[in-house]
């Protein structure tokens, strides 16, 4: 592979079509020859930050096997650009497409905390955890220009409502002063995402993202400051990071998580086409034994998506996995326990609020 194929920086290769547009503009290769040629550029790397203006912000999650009831994201798209995140489908559902579109083009919604506020507040809300990123990483690049999240956070703590948080980025440490604040009430969890251990394999999955020593950082000073922190050592990919589980749970553990959760990669929608080609101009000597390793514990096929089976798949392979992250439960988190959030203080805090009017 030559370097004028490869984009550095990005985790996606290519632009595949929108599934919901019947019209794809696609360049012409005679004018990518010309720009070539020319030494201009035919389509500009930068991030493009585009706000939008969503009426709601809280979502409601009705698949039965993510963990969570609610969720909400401050942005969508991400410039991590992790190759394989599942949340690029829903780039589609805005115009975009899945793959460089997803990690260029952010949609900012600065409406956000004053969306949740309204919602949380609301007389016929019960109070559940509402997780931050359950699609795309909060605290991405853009947070560090927008505060979003920062802001979102000071809803939270307001209301003493419970929040959860996944991200893989180091500046959710900015926020530790609320954070901690949450914390005394017992209302806030963290899940740090760590893939792998190696550098190597960070930057060709997950180009953008902060350093793996940092993420364990991360999770040392949440820890040391009494904040729970699960692990999300996901996903593991066969042939790419799947061998690394057990000293990834060791490590993790280590620096203070108390629990940790895995999926087995699945490559739905657009995902196959953008993996696929990714492994092909980064991986080319292993990309067939790794597609067909990930088909392993699909029955055949890239993708599952049947509930309860997609993200833990099938097969052999899959089989040893879970095995593994068995015995490193056992081996490595003895008797920790990652707490239950507090539903029952938010309706008091509006009970109270109520009988001042």
């Amino acid at each position: 592979m030559s370097s004028n194929d490869f984009i550095k920086g990005r985790g996606a290769q290519k632009n595949t079509p929108n599934t919901f547009l019947q019209h794809v503009y696609e360049m012409r290769e005679d004018f990518l020859e010309f720009c070539r040629l020319e030494g201009e550029e035919a389509e500009s790397n930068r991030t493009q930050y585009i706000p939008i203006f969503p009426k709601t912000i809280v979502n409601k999650v009705d698949s039965p096997d993510v963990g969570m009831m609610y969720s909400m994201n401050p942005y969508q798209g991400c410039e991590h650009g992790c190759i394989y995140c599942y949340a690029r489908n829903t780039h589609e559902y805005w115009g975009y497409s899945a793959g460089l579109d997803f990690e260029r083009r952010i949609l900012v919604k600065k409406s956000a905390p004053a969306l949740l506020e309204a919602k949380i507040k609301h007389k016929n809300w019960v109070a559940q955890t509402i997780v931050l990123s359950g699609n795309t990483d909060c605290y991405q690049p853009a947070e560090q220009k927008f505060e979003i999240t920062r802001k979102c956070l000071e809803v939270f703590l307001k209301y003493r409502h419970p929040v959860g948080i996944i991200t893989k980025n180091a500046l959710i440490l900015r926020d530790l002063d609320i954070l901690k604040e949450l914390n005394a009430h017992q209302l806030v969890g963290v899940n740090v995402s760590v893939t792998s251990l190696s550098e190597k394999t960070r930057r060709i999955l997950e180009p953008r993202t902060v350093s793996i020593q940092k993420r364990l950082e991360t999770i040392r000073l949440l820890s040391e400051n009494k904040i729970p922190v699960n692990a999300m050592l996901a996903p593991m990919i066969p042939g790419i990071n799947s061998h690394e589980l057990l000293p990834l749970a060791k490590k993790v553990s280590e620096y203070g998580a108390l629990s940790f959760g895995l999926t087995v990669v699945r490559l739905n929608g657009a995902i196959g086409q953008i993996f696929a080609d990714w492994i092909k101009k980064t991986m080319p000597d292993s990309a067939e034994k790794v597609l067909h390793q990930i088909q392993d514990c699909h029955g055949g096929s890239v993708n599952d998506s049947r509930f309860g089976v997609r993200t833990r798949g099938e097969g052999k392979i899959a089989e040893q996995i879970h095995k593994m992250a068995h015995l490193a439960r056992k081996r490595y988190f003895g008797d920790k326990v990652f707490p239950k959030l507090n539903m029952d203080l938010h309706q008091q805090y509006k009970d109270g609020q109520m009988r001042l009017f």
